[in-house]
């Protein structure tokens, strides 16, 4: 048994940490660093999700109402969103992510898998690659 397994508790707490790292390494490379976590958070729901009002926006990301409609304020006035009526309820305004915005994740995404794939490559033999491929299904199982 590894001395990994042997604790949980401690385990947990390491992979969270070393997540959080990589992470923050990724999101240092993005080349636009200065949209706030909650406007990425925001225009990466409305890109997996699909439209969405604020009030979805703001129960999704467990935010106040007001905090995810100035966020997405600020991201309609950068054209990375836009609103459009609600067919079912033309009273309501249905939030949707623009090709901009689509254009913005998609370069954040390149940039921070280029730099991971670089520490990957640059830092791991062909042996520590392989071993660490056969993690990330694990990982997965985390996830379900």
């Amino acid at each position: 048994m590894s001395e990994w397994t042997s604790d949980c508790g401690h385990l947990a707490d390491e992979l969270q940490a070393v997540v959080g790292a990589l992470v923050r390494q990724m999101r240092a490379a993005s080349p636009d660093r200065e949209l706030p976590l909650s406007q990425v958070s925001i225009l990466k729901r409305l890109d997996r999700e699909g439209s969405a009002t604020v009030a979805d926006l703001a129960r999704a990301d467990k935010i106040r109402h007001q905090s995810a409609a100035t966020t997405v304020a600020a991201l309609a006035d950068r054209g990375l969103l836009r609103r459009t009526p609600d067919p079912a309820d033309q009273r309501r305004k249905l939030l949707e992510i623009t090709a901009a915005g689509r254009a913005l994740l998609s370069e954040r995404r390149e940039a921070g898998s280029g730099r991971l794939a670089t520490l990957i490559e640059g830092r791991l033999t062909a042996t520590e690659q392989g071993r660490l491929a056969d993690c990330l299904p694990l990982l997965y199982r985390l996830l379900e």
